[in-house]
């Protein structure tokens, strides 16, 4: 495990086609297809899209937001914080550590994450140190968010 490496995926067009082995595989709501695209048209520099590749073959990835501490409804002190999403890994490759490996790179930065999970998901989310955020009805609208901080923050009292 220690010879797995996240990167930075380049907003490419041979990225793109990486990225249909999963909308192929996963759930309609993971497929970054969309968001990449829209990255691609833009032209973004900066990309949110981070992945594990076996040779030249994408097998997990993920997206990391930062979010402005001006919208933080989560951690106290308010801050910046990581929002992740759409971590999916392909299912060949399930099992062998490649989605903690990713989870692992995000909570590096030493931000605090907050990420919505799939159904049937939260035992991975808690292995890795989530928690369930709670509840408030209208910051969270329906979703059952998880969060994980680093030293020095804690969940804003709702």
């Amino acid at each position: 495990m220690n010879d797995v490496k996240v990167e930075r995926l380049l907003i490419n067009y041979k990225t793109l086609e990486q990225f249909k082995r999963f909308k192929e595989y996963g759930n309609q709501e993971l497929s970054m297809m969309e968001d990449f695209q829209n990255n691609i048209i833009e032209n973004n520099s900066e990309s949110p899209f981070y992945g594990i590749h076996i040779g030249h073959n994408l097998i997990a990835r993920m997206s990391l937001y930062k979010v402005s501490e001006k919208h933080d409804a989560y951690f106290q002190p308010a801050q910046n914080y990581l929002e992740l999403w759409k971590l999916e890994v392909l299912p060949d490759y399930r099992g062998r550590h490649y989605g903690k490996a990713l989870v692992e790179f995000a909570k590096s930065f030493r931000m605090p994450i907050k990420t919505n999970p799939r159904i049937n998901s939260h035992g991975f989310w808690e292995k890795v140190g989530f928690q369930k955020a709670k509840y408030e009805m209208e910051r969270d609208l329906g979703e059952n968010p998880l969060i994980w901080m680093p030293e020095g923050v804690q969940e804003k009292d709702v």
